[in-house]
């Protein structure tokens, strides 16, 4: 199994991709046991009949191929796509006005887990983030992992490949974006932090956090204090814990 076409996999992914953008789907694969229970049943019978009304072509097929054609649990689905497209910088600069305000992006710089990226992109999607800007180079490719762990969350975001990411975030303060960035060392509290004008949450790798000059490119850095034995959190964690602190301070002034 190779990344040039996506297997998406899982209830939840696989019913994302069909009811958000089925054209992408080319064959969705149902585990054809009866031995499977009720509830599994019923949830699988959901998705054969979104994909017959999508025109989407459904094979019944044993367990084993669908083992075969995922890269962890299945959950009883496999879906084959057509790859799924990262908009360029021309494409999100043509956008970007059109983005409902205030603005709420995310820039993950270096995030290699395709696990921690498909987790970042399922909590980007929950809380409305209008784009998420991935780097060109030192990022986890958009594979079948990270497309099950975003359970769905990829098909309805703007997924932005960048070239350079110092470039791009100046380009986003000459618009009027207030760029804040997470790392561990920061002064301020996460929550100290104004994310209610139009905002950029900036991330960094799971092991080195943010780059020195990615750093040096935010207006403003944040961190959030660890009271216990582990000294930081997963990039994913600290990803919702910010994005949820916009959506807060947001809904308190709404």
């Amino acid at each position: 199994m190779t990344d040039a076409e996506d297997w998406v996999y899982g209830v939840h992914a696989v019913t994302g991709v069909l009811t958000r953008n089925p054209g992408r789907v080319r064959v969705v694969y149902l585990l054809s046991s009866g031995r499977a229970s009720r509830r599994r049943d019923s949830r699988l019978e959901g998705l054969r009949e979104l994909a017959r009304n999508a025109g989407v072509r459904v094979d019944l097929v044993e367990r084993r191929r669908l083992d075969q054609l995922s890269d962890g649990p299945h959950q009883g689905v496999v879906a084959q796509c057509h790859a799924l497209a990262l908009a360029d910088e021309g494409d999100f600069e043509a956008a970007f006005a059109d983005f409902v305000r205030p603005r709420l992006l995310l820039l993950l710089d270096g995030v290699t887990d395709p696990r921690n990226l498909g987790a970042c992109l399922r909590t980007a999607s929950a809380a409305g983030v209008q784009a998420v800007l991935l780097p060109k180079r030192r990022s986890s490719p958009l594979n079948s992992v990270a497309l099950k762990t975003a359970s769905g969350g990829a098909e309805e975001l703007m997924l932005v490949q960048v070239t350079n990411v110092a470039r791009r975030l100046k380009w986003l303060g000459d618009q009027g974006v207030w760029v804040i960035g997470g790392t561990g060392d920061a002064e301020t509290s996460w929550n100290m932090a104004d994310y209610r004008g139009d905002v950029a949450l900036v991330l960094g790798s799971e092991e080195k956090g943010l780059r020195a000059l990615t750093a040096k490119s935010c207006d403003q850095l944040v961190g959030i204090p660890m009271t216990g034995t582990v000294s930081s959190l997963n990039v994913s964690v600290a990803t919702g814990v910010l994005l949820f602190e916009a959506i807060r301070q947001r809904q308190a002034t709404s």
